[in-house]
C-alpha cells in the first residue's frame, strides 16, 4: 500500500527566530510562525486526509490544528490527529537551546570541521548526530542510530494504520532537521539541501507500508 505523505515544517517558534537548537523542548510560534500554519494550510486546503500526525511538541501541535481547522472549513472531513513523540525533532541534549553556531563548533571543531555544513561536507550528516553526543559531557544528544531508530517507530504507527487505503493522502507535521535527514536519506541527486526546509513549508513524499523502512520512502516534492 502506498500513501501519500504531506510532510509540513512547524510554523516559526522563538527558537528559530534566535538561531538556537531546538529538538525536544518546547518554544512558542511567533506571529510569524501562525502565519507560517496559516499559508500551509491554504496550500493543503484542497486536500482530503485520511489521518494526520505530529510530533507531540506545542509548536508541531498548534501547526497541525491550524492546517486541520483551514481544511475542515473548506469542508473536508476533520481526521483525528495523533500526538506522538516518535515524531519529534532530534533531541540534542545538553546543547538544547544553544546558539547553533557554538553548538556545532563543539560538535566539529575537534574534528576540524568547526561548522554544521562542514561536518556534512567531509563525514555525512549522520556524523553532525555522533559528534554532537560525544561533546554532550552527559552524551545524552541522540547519535544517529539512536535517532534513525525513534524515527523509524514513526512510520511503523502511519503503516499500522488499518483505516488507511492505497492512494490516501496523509498530513504529517514535523521539524526541519528531521525533513532535512529524510532527504538526505531517500532525494536523489539534484535537490538543493544545503539549507533546512522554511517554517510553513511542505515537502511530499510517497511511502510505500509494506516495504523496510530503508527503502520506503520516495520524494515527490521538497520545501515548497
Amino acid at each position: 500500500m502506498r500513501v501519500h505523505l504531506h510532510m509540513v515544517r512547524h510554523g516559526q517558534t522563538f527558537f528559530n527566530r534566535y538561531n538556537r537548537l531546538q529538538g525536544w523542548s518546547n518554544a512558542t510560534l511567533t506571529e510569524s510562525g501562525l502565519a507560517d500554519a496559516a499559508t500551509a494550510g491554504g496550500k493543503l486546503k484542497d486536500i482530503d486526509f485520511a489521518a494526520a500526525y505530529c510530533s507531540d511538541t506545542t509548536r508541531a501541535q498548534l501547526t497541525a490544528q491550524t492546517i486541520l481547522d483551514i481544511n475542515e472549513a473548506a469542508g473536508h472531513r476533520r481526521p483525528a490527529l495523533v500526538s506522538d513523540m516518535h515524531f519529534r525533532e532530534q533531541y540534542y541534549g545538553y546543547f538544547e537551546g544553544l546558539d547553533m553556531a557554538m553548538a556545532w563548533y563543539a560538535a566539529g571543531a575537534p574534528h576540524g570541521t568547526p561548522t554544521y555544513n562542514a561536518i556534512v561536507e567531509r563525514y555525512g550528516l549522520g556524523a553532525t548526530r555522533d559528534f554532537l553526543k560525544e561533546a554532550d559531557p552527559f552524551h545524552d544528544a541522540e547519535s544517529d542510530a539512536e535517532y534513525w531508530a525513534r524515527v523509524e517507530g514513526a512510520y511503523a504507527l502511519i503503516a499500522a494504520n488499518a483505516e488507511l487505503k492505497d492512494g490516501d493522502d496523509v498530513l504529517v507535521i514535523g521539524h526541519g532537521n528531521t525533513l532535512l535527514s529524510l532527504m538526505h536519506r531517500f532525494a536523489p541527486a539534484g535537490y538543493d539541501l544545503s539549507e533546512r526546509p522554511a517554517n510553513g513549508s511542505v515537502t511530499v513524499l510517497d511511502f510505500d507500508t509494506e516495504k523496510p523502512f530503508a527503502e520506503a520512502l520516495s520524494v515527490v516534492s521538497y520545501n515548497q
